[in-house]
């Protein structure tokens, strides 16, 4: 696999965020705020705020216990694509969409196409905190503008291997550091009756993260329309080699955070997750009998000797269209996501790795984590941080190429088709979804 050539991502984030203004419906182009619309409320303020982030409420309680003037209400649900997104939708459509609400990165397109977030830019506050951020998290939530600002940027997700330290230990097999040892070492593991890994059929997240580190790229614009290439040479490479790990019986596929899934993992069934660093606290919190006997070390390379990484997740805290309270919310979004106090709860809650500069300095991060062994396995994800190429770009109907592709991948879990095939049916159906909302698509 090659390492994908830098394209300029933010001078085509910004023509994409062009792309996404003309075509917002209802929309002004501009986001919709200006510098009026971000003033302080009279009098105390309540806001809603939707995530699905574990202990975030912690964080919350925090920030309610010093600002008794503007309290937060949080409501939880399930991740994303899992639900959370379509309910954001549909609380749009109806216009009773909470204040805040959490939006990884990859989706943020999405809600622009529906004129569904306000432009932060107006607040002062956020607009002199971009020092703060990494810089291309900063790109992530402006779609690489000079003048918008769609979210807050909370986190990133830099991926790597999550691994039973033990078990590999006890039975003499290598860590595998390129994906054909990790093939090698899962046909062993299965001969002594585990699986290596859990193959997602749902979390179509991850699979990017794969593509990604390979190089590869499922979208791009030049400024006047959208290539669409979920089918292209890294893609296909990519879901060629987890079909053959399916169809060989080398993996699991239990759905992702069932009672299934966690099962496995903490009962040593399965051995590996490729997963980002907000994983930590999945394993943790899943497989509690396993506390001590994992590790993490750097993901399997295409080729021995690379150095990339994939990145799977990264939110931003995003305020809806149609909130009273622009000011209250942007400010709540920004100390939830720069302050020390609020980053330093969400990391020991739910291992977010925090977007700001600051907060990869934070102390919890320097330190060895006990249920890995006293590793201190962040140092491990800020390399892989470093791996990352910043110029991935997301298209602007990712909720619905995600749950097209996962209606396909669970097909092929069951023997109907191919991994392949499933991307050769969301690439179809991605375009087709461009061309009704009218965006342009090159032929």
């Amino acid at each position: 696999m090659r390492h994908m050539k830098r394209v300029g991502g933010v001078a085509v984030l910004a023509t994409v965020a062009l792309t996404m203004a003309a075509c917002s419906a209802g929309g002004d182009g501009g986001g919709g705020s200006d510098a009026a619309a971000c003033a302080p409320s009279d009098g105390e303020v309540t806001l809603t705020f939707t995530s699905w982030i574990p202990g975030i409420e912690d964080a919350v309680a925090i920030w309610n216990d010093a600002n008794p003037d503007i309290q937060v209400e949080v409501q939880t649900g399930p991740s994303g694509n899992a639900g959370t997104y379509q309910n954001f939708f549909n609380q749009l459509e109806a216009g009773n969409a909470p204040d805040l609400g959490q939006i990884e990165y990859d989706a943020i397109p999405n809600f622009r196409v529906q004129d569904g977030l306000e432009d932060l830019a107006a607040c002062e506050e956020i607009v002199a905190a971009e020092d703060q951020f990494v810089e291309w998290t900063w790109g992530q939530v402006t779609l690489g503008t000079e003048s918008e600002v769609y979210g807050v940027p909370q986190d990133s997700g830099p991926m790597a291997l999550f691994y039973r330290s033990d078990l590999f230990e006890q039975n003499g097999i290598e860590v595998p550091t390129t994906w054909e040892e990790y093939r090698a070492a899962a046909v062993t593991i299965r001969e002594l009756g585990g699986y290596i890994t859990n193959f997602s059929q749902s979390d179509i997240n991850q699979f990017a993260g794969f593509v990604w580190q390979g190089g590869g790229e499922w979208f791009g614009n030049d400024g006047d329309e959208w290539t669409v290439e979920l089918t292209g040479d890294v893609s296909t490479t990519v879901a060629d080699y987890w079909q053959d790990l399916i169809e060989n019986d080398l993996v699991a596929v239990y759905p992702p955070w069932t009672d299934e899934w966690n099962n496995a993992y903490n009962s040593g069934e399965v051995w590996t997750w490729n997963s980002a660093v907000w994983g930590a606290n999945s394993i943790a919190s899943g497989a509690p009998d396993t506390a001590g006997n994992w590790s993490v070390a750097k993901a399997p390379q295409w080729e021995a000797g690379q150095s990339a990484a994939g990145n799977w997740g990264g939110s931003s805290i995003a305020v809806f269209k149609g909130t009273d309270h622009l000011y209250e919310a942007a400010k709540f979004a920004l100390w939830l996501n720069s302050s020390e106090e609020a980053l330093t709860s969400l990391n020991e809650t739910a291992a977010i790795y925090p977007a700001t500069k600051a907060g990869l300095e934070l102390p919890v991060l320097q330190e060895g984590v006990e249920f890995y062994g006293g590793q201190k396995i962040y140092d491990v994800f800020a390399e892989a941080a470093g791996e990352v190429n910043p110029d991935f770009v997301w298209g602007p109907t990712m909720t619905q190429t995600y749950a097209d592709v996962s209606d396909g991948f669970k097909a092929a879990i069951s023997g109907d088709g191919t991994l392949a095939d499933a991307l050769a049916e969301g690439q179809e159906k991605t375009i087709a979804a461009l061309e009704a909302q009218s965006i342009p698509v090159a032929e």
